[in-house]
């Protein structure tokens, strides 16, 4: 007879499995989005709009990391649906973003929303990364949970926000200025920067993802000895 521990493992295997499949399908319709606008701009060979291509490359691929670690460090039964469709409205967002190739205001603009959005998203998480951090099963999870509290803080009061404020200037600029940004093409500065800021900000949760590796295989077994030693689901 399976006993409840070995439901709630299955249970949280299948929560985890739902979360990936859906951040990758959401993705692969960004991705689509955004080579279906990208597709003129390579083909004439529109240098000044391949900045914008890279950075929306970029955007997705932070996008499926960070959903991935927070899979493996947070998700667990039961499955939320409240946090999944905040992914899905990042989604959409981020697609509007890339349908703005070629339109410089409109894109920054639709970046900034798509960051506020991913604002909300990290805001909800908190509540899932508390419910683990009163787990208490042991040295492990907890050293992986204060890393992964910092970070969400991080994300929440310092980066999260500058990001949206750097992207609204932009659009703002952009509005403001349409003879040098537009006319002049001086929008090239403005994505480059935004491609350097979402550049960095890759190797910052490729950095931390190495951080947090050798720890979460700890933390998972301490959660299965504890709901053994317990009689209570993982």
């Amino acid at each position: 007879m399976t006993s409840l521990s070995e439901s709630r493992s299955e249970l949280d295997a299948i929560t985890a499995d739902i979360e990936l499949t859906l951040v990758s399908i959401i993705q692969g319709v960004a991705l689509t989005v955004l080579i279906e606008t990208s597709r003129e701009v390579i083909a004439r060979l529109d240098w000044m709009m391949w900045p914008y291509v890279l950075s929306g490359l970029i955007i997705i691929l932070v996008f499926w990391s960070r959903v991935v670690l927070h899979i493996l460090t947070v998700i667990r039964w039961p499955l939320e649906f409240g946090h999944n469709f905040l992914y899905i409205a990042c989604a959409l967002v981020e697609a509007f973003s890339f349908a703005q190739l070629g339109k410089p205001g409109r894109w920054f603009a639709f970046v900034a929303a798509f960051l506020a959005v991913g604002w909300l998203l990290f805001a909800y998480d908190l509540r899932l990364i508390r419910m683990r951090v009163r787990d208490h099963t042991g040295d492990a999870s907890n050293c992986l949970y204060g890393l992964v509290t910092r970070d969400q803080w991080l994300n929440l009061g310092l980066l999260l926000p500058a990001f949206f404020l750097v992207n609204v200037a932009c659009a703002v600029a952009i509005h403001l200025r349409p003879e040098f940004f537009l006319a002049r093409n001086g929008h090239v500065w403005l994505v480059a920067l935004q491609l350097m800021a979402f550049a960095g900000y890759l190797s910052y949760v490729v950095i931390f993802y190495a951080r947090l590796a050798p720890l979460i295989a700890p933390a998972r077994a301490e959660w299965r000895a504890k709901s053994r030693a317990n009689g209570t689901p993982d």
